[in-house]
């Protein structure tokens, strides 16, 4: 395959050969990415990739589509749900259950409330609670963890949303303009669409082949934000919430094929949920644990 002229390549060291992902468009399955060739770094969206969506509007700002894939291994059928925000016209915060005993992690999307228009699990989480730097309702619950793949995603008080790389949080933290913000781990896409050399390069603290299910949250170079969630779709799509899905590497080429400039994992497995109400229909996408930070979307 041909590398297109938007993408600059650069070896991706992988024991597995050429892995590849293609996408179905029109009836047909069409390669647009392979591991021994991947890209270091998107300039700009994949017209192959971000052209098979088709949009629908799901509320004020907020709109949506799917895609199908089609990798190696047990990700031989997937099916990508991509959400598109326009911060400008919606209310984004965070939510955490009410805990008074046992342990903190008991939030899913049905927590959600019925003027949600989008809810999802947010960050990563250990036993005790969310992992790095939480801010709700503009005051700091939880300091910043630690990590050079760990940005933070942030909420102004204005509204705009975007990804912090994790060296810039101290002055966020300084800057005083934050209504929310969680932290997650690792860095899918940083600067201007750039892939981080350990997403690239084995041995240097992420797994270059390890599959799961998927989600993620990308910054696009119009202020627009990407909610993107992988499902598996093999069997019918009976167990959709099998932990079967992309690598880091192949998700992180995903967003950049959809346009993101800037992109973070966010817990997956079967931790990863998402609910959305759009057209008068409720779609949920359910997971299989409770988890201790929610992100709901809603109309300003």
């Amino acid at each position: 395959m041909r590398l297109p002229a938007l993408v600059v390549a650069a070896g991706l060291t992988l024991s597995a050969g050429a892995v590849t992902l293609a996408v179905e468009r029109d009836g047909a399955w069409h390669e647009w990415w392979r591991a021994d060739r991947a890209p270091a770094r998107w300039t700009a969206a994949l017209p192959a990739v971000a052209e098979a969506v088709t949009w629908s509007p799901a509320g004020q700002g907020i709109e949506w589509g799917t895609l199908r894939l089609s990798g190696s291994g047990e990700a031989w059928r997937l099916r990508a749900i991509v959400v598109r925000l326009d911060p400008a016209l919606v209310r984004v915060r965070l939510t955490a259950p009410a805990v008074r005993k046992g342990p903190p992690n008991r939030w899913t999307v049905d927590s959600a409330g019925g003027g949600v228009a989008l809810a999802l699990n947010a960050g990563q989480f250990g036993p005790g609670g969310p992992w790095g730097w939480v801010v709700r309702e503009g005051i700091e619950r939880q300091a910043p963890g630690t990590g050079p793949l760990a940005p933070a995603v942030v909420v102004d008080r204005d509204g705009r949303m975007r990804i912090v790389p994790a060296e810039s949080i101290a002055v966020e933290r300084a800057g005083g303009r934050v209504a929310e913000a969680f932290q997650s781990y690792p860095t899918l896409l940083d600067g201007d669409g750039e892939i981080p050399l350990p997403l690239r390069q084995d041995g240097l603290g992420v797994s270059l082949t390890h599959r799961d299910a998927r989600l993620a949250v990308g910054e696009q170079r119009d202020g627009r934000i990407l909610i993107v969630m992988t499902r598996f779709e093999g069997l019918g799509g009976v167990l959709d919430n099998l932990p079967f899905g992309l690598t880091t590497p192949e998700m992180a080429a995903l967003l950049g094929a959809l346009g993101a400039r800037r992109a973070v994992l966010l817990d997956g497995g079967i931790s990863s949920q998402m609910l959305l109400r759009a057209g008068g229909r409720t779609h949920a996408w359910r997971g299989m644990r409770y988890v201790p930070l929610g992100l709901t979307v809603s109309a300003r």
